[in-house]
């Protein structure tokens, strides 16, 4: 079997003999997952007699519909919910070179319109937006195949892009995590032949980049997830093609340094990292030693250890996942599937929800502040040839 992740390095495994070799395929491409930083309400319906109806019957479906194309199909793209409510989707790979185009979704229209242009296209970039509204893209790689230092920031008010300071080194597969006090900090990644340990912030008051401690160790497409209480938590990825990592460590903003936490149960690549209401974080799918993971766990920040919850109902790579306002986790997408599951934290069990139009991979979600997740782009092949401007609304249902 072909497992589909999200970058230049694709497995294939022998179903015999287990043994996973690397093969020289075209890149595949990961959507960015989003962690809302609130919870939102909305209501389910706009007349009083719909209003009884629902509190007579108990709840209203789960769903998926449809809502307006992307002006250019992307994959490996990113997806900023903007103040206004409006969603920035920049970059990404357009289906045989990289995008430096931009757009917006509407979700009152539903409908999408072009933006400023980047100053040069990009895919795998991370994507943050800072306090003062504006967008931070840094990193990622060019249509030449080079990784890139450069960044940018987009402004909502002008609908353009200018250029700020540029990181240390070049970085693809990296994080970047917006901290308390508005810097950012950007965390390993590789270079295309190695992988980083090293670790700078972004500081929007003066837009310049310094260093800050390096982790433990290399690691890229791994996960960073911001903790209740303002450290950041660094879990899994990769330190070279073949060496997937169990470990985790944790930024402290005060001090610039980096502490060991406890070890995941199972090595991950390309997995999810959700921030639950309780504090705990939750860690997804990915690719293991044995192939695609449908196993999940769970850290708690007080104990620094982790649990193992109830797997997913299917082995995903390279999917994206959603925190709902309600306290559920959805995951959308990975090669091949066009099933969707949510996890209930309050339980520890993962339920199937309604299928998704498209099978989609390298797509992006975001949570919209009525509640609903917008799901958009990404490829249905394999092979990354066919890329998808479509895109499509999970709306949860009012719940019992």
């Amino acid at each position: 079997m072909v497992d589909i992740l999200p970058r230049h390095r694709t497995y294939i495994e022998d179903a015999s003999s287990g043994h996973r070799s690397q093969a020289a395929v075209p890149r595949e491409y990961a959507g960015p997952v989003i962690h809302p930083g609130g919870t939102t309400h909305r209501f389910a319906g706009a007349l009083a007699s719909a209003a009884l109806l629902l509190a007579v019957s108990g709840c209203t479906a789960a769903s998926w519909t449809a809502t307006g194309n992307m002006i250019e199909a992307r994959a490996g793209h990113t997806a900023t919910l903007l103040p206004d409510g409006t969603v920035l989707a920049a970059g990404g790979y357009g289906g045989s070179s990289t995008l430096a185009s931009a757009e917006l979704y509407d979700p009152g229209r539903g409908s999408w319109t072009a933006t400023g242009n980047m100053d040069g296209g990009r895919v795998g970039p991370t994507a943050t937006l800072l306090p003062d509204g504006t967008v931070l893209v840094a990193g990622g790689y060019s249509s030449s195949d080079d990784h890139l230092a450069s960044a940018e920031l987009y402004d909502p008010g002008s609908g353009s892009w200018t250029a700020t300071g540029n990181m240390d080194g070049v970085r693809d597969g990296h994080t970047a995590t917006l901290l308390p006090d508005g810097r950012v900090l950007v965390a390993g990644g590789d270079i295309g032949s190695s992988m980083l340990a090293s670790a700078e912030l972004y500081d929007p008051s003066n837009r310049s980049w310094t260093a800050t401690g390096n982790m433990d160790g290399v690691r890229d497409y791994h996960t960073a997830t911001l903790l209740p209480n303002g450290r950041v938590l660094v879990a899994g990825g990769s330190s070279s093609a073949f060496a997937l990592l169990t470990s985790a460590e944790l930024y402290d903003p005060s001090s610039g340094s980096w502490t060991a936490t406890g070890n995941m149960d199972a090595g991950r690549v390309y997995h999810t990292a959700t921030l639950l209401l309780d504090g705990r974080v939750l860690v997804a799918g990915g690719v293991g030693s044995e192939g695609t993971l449908a196993s999940t766990e769970l850290y708690d920040p007080s104990s620094g250890s982790w649990t193992a919850t109830e797997g997913m109902s299917e082995a995903r790579s390279g999917h994206t996942a959603t925190l709902l306002p309600d306290g559920r986790v959805l995951v959308v997408g990975s090669g091949e599937l066009a099933s969707t599951e949510l996890y209930d934290p309050s339980s520890g069990t993962w339920t199937t929800t309604g299928d998704i139009s498209e099978v989609r991979a390298g797509h992006a979600a975001t949570l919209l502040p009525d509640g609903t997740v917008l799901v958009a782009g990404g490829s249905g092949d394999p092979s990354f040839t066919g890329v998808l401007a479509s895109a499509e609304l999970y709306d949860p249902g009012s719940g019992t």
